[in-house]
């Protein structure tokens, strides 16, 4: 049977000359969501709400630039040679694992001014951070990057996706490995579970939250980077799995931190 495949556009619309991109918008409704998040977790906890909104809105400026640093220092030679398509972020090229790096130093470095705990700042963060990553990788899929290997229609319709989904999965006439939808459903999983944690387990202390979302992230893209046809190199190291090992390692070190606190 002859198939007619339509990629989605990655401009969701125009305004005159200006285009606006569904990878900016997907992202944007990310973030505005888990600022929605943080902000609950925030107040509940007592912070005051202007602390919440300046944190939420210096994170998103220097995650921003995080994640798009990582990607170009990774990919220099392409940038040095094409150094005015830096900062077009439209057309993809946000690495998550620099975005949080930029997060986590705005975070400690805001809360250690304003005398705030950070572990407690964190612990309001993480589930939000993580639902905002989670339905940025809808961003991916429009751009048709971050997939894994080729694979069989067949497969993809094993997986019981919806037709729409399959046919954005085929790239330059072949079917690949929908590793976005992996990362984004382990990220939905992730942020209930910090949610139920929260809610049913009374005695949480400051930094759990923090540390799961280490431990859960980390696992989860340490398996997905493995089938991704894109990942960043170090030698022959994938840079994204070295720095999922390196925050698993970190989650436990700080669990283990926390625990010893609660018995002192």
């Amino acid at each position: 049977m002859m198939r007619l495949f339509l990629a989605i556009s990655r401009v969701a619309f125009e305004i005159g000359p200006l285009k606006v991109h569904w990878y900016g918008l997907i992202i944007g409704v990310g973030m505005w969501l888990g600022y929605f998040i943080f902000k609950r977790e925030g107040l509940r906890r007592g912070f005051l709400s202007d602390h919440l909104f300046d944190l939420f809105f210096w994170t998103m400026v220097n995650g921003l630039i995080g994640a798009r640093l990582y990607y170009v220092l990774f990919n220099l030679d392409f940038f040095l040679q094409n150094w005015w398509e830096i900062p077009a972020i439209w057309h993809g090229g946000m690495a998550i694992y620099g975005g949080v790096i930029g997060g986590i130093l705005t975070l400690y470095y805001y809360s250690r001014h304003y005398h705030l705990p950070h572990l407690e700042l964190a612990d309001c963060a993480a589930p939000g951070l993580m639902l905002a990553q989670a339905i940025g990788r809808w961003g991916n899929f429009i751009n048709q990057e971050a997939h894994g290997e080729a694979v069989s229609r067949q497969f993809l319709e094993s997986l019981h996706l919806p037709e729409w989904l399959i046919q954005q999965m085929h790239i330059q006439g072949q079917y690949y490995q929908p590793t976005f939808l992996y990362e984004s459903v382990w990220n939905v999983i992730g942020v209930s579970l910090m949610l139920m944690l929260r809610r049913y387990w009374k005695s949480l202390r400051a930094g759990t939250l923090t540390s799961f979302y280490l431990i859960w992230y980390g696992l989860g893209r340490f398996w997905i980077e493995g089938m991704r046809t894109d990942s960043l190199y170090l030698g022959p190291i994938r840079i994204s799995q070295l720095v999922s090992l390196i925050a698993i390692v970190s989650g436990i070190g700080l669990l283990s931190y926390v625990n010893r606190q609660k018995q002192s």
